[in-house]
């Protein structure tokens, strides 16, 4: 294996990852560098068979009997054994997706003194990485339609979730409602996460690996994505091969709880990419 390329670190400062890939891309600063446990294993072997369930949301919603019967019995499967799947014909329009895209990437395109004047504060979780949640003073007026196109895109993404967790709850034998009832009006975040390339991917990683606290997570990877997202299963790593136009939804810790374990909250990370950047959106519905 190659020497690991280390570079000067200055204590207590957190360099941001993109200007270091203009500045030195063979150059991994040390802070970035995991463990010898925790660095991924680069697989360039065609992908798996056993992949991550993809659930047909228009059967559910529309489909005749055995075809809704015959997705119920998916998502039962996909909850209980993975706790993550990839929902299809979603029903929200595809232009949003590619507006959401687009202005994502704009923003994080932008010069990094721009992108700083909406920079996270210590003890907060609103503002850059970015992480804004319902306070517009925090939004970018560039790229332009920013907050408007957030706004409209969080709103659709709410409504699947609450479709999803109604389905979610037929699964188990109670009313469509039980969760919206218990929830009430829960809440919503959305998360942006840029992971620009990596000159050295097997000795970092982009997001740390963990599950998430929320009831659902919604997962939007960026289109051309390499698929830097993986899931633990069986104790293996196992990458989440990118679904054109679907979204990547996974069981919270919340629902494992009030499931009694039943349907899984399952670790997760991301890996970086030697040629691609890569983007991912995530929706965070919590209780």
């Amino acid at each position: 294996m190659a020497p690991v390329p280390i570079s000067p670190i200055n204590v207590g400062h957190i360099d941001d990852v993109q200007e270091l890939r203009k500045s030195g891309p063979a150059t991994i600063p040390e802070r970035f560098v995991r463990d010898m446990t925790e660095r991924p294993t680069i697989d360039t072997a065609p992908p798996s068979p056993n992949t991550v369930p993809v659930i047909d949301f228009s059967r559910l919603v529309k489909g005749n009997k055995e075809e809704h019967k015959s997705e119920m019995l998916e998502l039962t499967r996909a909850c209980e054994e993975w706790g993550f799947f990839q929902v299809i014909n979603h029903g929200i329009d595809l232009g949003l997706l590619k507006s959401i895209e687009k202005v994502a990437k704009d923003f994080f395109m932008l010069p990094l003194d721009e992108k700083q004047k909406h920079q996270m504060l210590p003890g907060t979780v609103q503002g850059l990485e970015p992480h804004f949640i319902r306070v517009p003073k925090l939004w970018p007026t560039e790229p332009l339609k920013f907050s408007e196109t957030v706004e409209i895109y969080s709103g659709e993404v709410r409504k699947l979730c609450q479709h999803l967790l109604e389905y979610i709850a037929m699964t188990l034998n109670l009313r469509a409602d039980f969760f919206e009832e218990m929830f009430g009006v829960a809440v919503q975040a959305i998360r942006m996460n840029y992971y620009p390339p990596c000159a050295r991917p097997d000795l970092v990683l982009g997001l740390s690996p963990h599950s998430d606290g929320s009831a659902l997570t919604v997962l939007q990877q960026g289109k051309g994505s390499p698929g830097g997202l993986q899931i633990l299963k069986d104790s293996k790593w196992v990458p989440v091969q990118p679904v054109p136009n679907a979204f990547v939804i996974n069981i919270g810790d919340t629902l494992e709880v009030l499931t009694n374990g039943k349907y899984k909250s399952v670790e997760h990370r991301a890996v970086t990419d030697r040629e691609k950047g890569q983007a991912l959106y995530r929706h965070i519905l919590c209780p």
